[in-house]
This record gives C-alpha cells, sequence and structure tokens, in this order.
C-alpha cells in the first residue's frame, strides 16, 4: 500500500475553533495527556490559545487539509517553566480519523518554520508520553534529539512519565 502525499497547512487559531477542541477532546486523543477536558477547561485552553501570539509567548494553529481547508488538528508552541527555567514547548494533536497519514509532521514542519522566526523561541521541547510511540515517532522525524525520561506535570496535580525531545532552532536558521 502507497501512501498518498497529504497537503497540510496551519492557519492561526481563531474564536471559531472552539469548536475543534470540542471534537478533539476525546479518550482516544487524550489517554496520555491525562484525560478528557470538563466545559470550562476547554473554554480556558482556548481563550489561553487565543492569547499567546498577543502576549508574545507561543503560537497555536489549527491543522488543515488542503484545498478543503478540513481543521483535523492542532500544533502550537508556547512558554513554560520545566526545571525552573521558562523554556519554549511544542505540542499536537490529530483527530483519530487523520492520524497515520503524515499530517502532523507536517504541520509541525510548518510551525517550526514560523517558530525560528520568533527572536525569543531558541530551543523547542517536546514531551510526548513514553506510552506514545506516534508522537515520539514525529518529534524524531522533525529532527528533535531526545535528551532522556522525565517525570512531567500535566495536567496540573498528574505526573506522567515522559520523553524530553529538544530541538535547537538557532541551528535552523
Amino acid at each position: 500500500m502507497t501512501r498518498t502525499e497529504v497537503k497540510v497547512g496551519i492557519e492561526p487559531w481563531s474564536d471559531t475553533d472552539l469548536d475543534l477542541l470540542h471534537h478533539m477532546n476525546i479518550p482516544e486523543m487524550l489517554d496520555h495527556l491525562g484525560g478528557t477536558e470538563r466545559e470550562e477547561q476547554l473554554l480556558s485552553r482556548h481563550k489561553r490559545y487565543l492569547g499567546l501570539e498577543e502576549k508574545g509567548i507561543g503560537r497555536m494553529f489549527r491543522i488543515v487539509l488542503l484545498p478543503e481547508r478540513e481543521a483535523v488538528g492542532n500544533i502550537g508552541y508556547w512558554e513554560r517553566v520545566w526545571n525552573e527555567e521558562t523554556v519554549w514547548e511544542m505540542g499536537w494533536g490529530i483527530l483519530p480519523p487523520y492520524q497515520g497519514r503524515g499530517i502532523a509532521t507536517a504541520a509541525g514542519a510548518a510551525a517550526i518554520a514560523i517558530a525560528v522566526e520568533h527572536p525569543k523561541v531558541q530551543v523547542l521541547h517536546a514531551f510526548p508520553s513514553v506510552d506514545n510511540p506516534a508522537s515520539n515517532a514525529i518529534c524524531r522525524k522533525l529532527g528533535f534529539s531526545l535528551a532522556g525520561e522525565c517525570s512531567f506535570e500535566y495536567p496540573p496535580g498528574t505526573f506522567m512519565r515522559c520523553s524530553d525531545w529538544r530541538l535547537d532552532l538557532r541551528r535552523e536558521s
């Protein structure tokens, strides 16, 4: 079976993307991230995504299939405190019917190309669960280097075992 090349775009997160968060709030997408969220948590996440760029602390995008512009997931990068220092984390999610088609990798390459232009972002981190082989493979395909395993708090109050992947953007520019 030959894999057909999928055409993917990323578009800035907008007010209309709350519906996408609802579609992504399902157990099969969030098993590795502490489970589904309540409505108030989704609204808070949506508001946070909308404010990232305005505050200069990151960017969030919806991932769309081209040329239809059908929303199939999200991807972004943002500031977070990690080991008592401010780092930039990257994360993504693809709706189950679209997984395994190279969409996250293509969207990741597009998001990295944007992050390279952000003057404050020098190194991106990704923290997929060690039990999530697909996300770990995406990190490898995007050129991240595995720094090791770590205990990672997400959601707040819940600790999980994660891979600590790093991508030095200073080499990419």
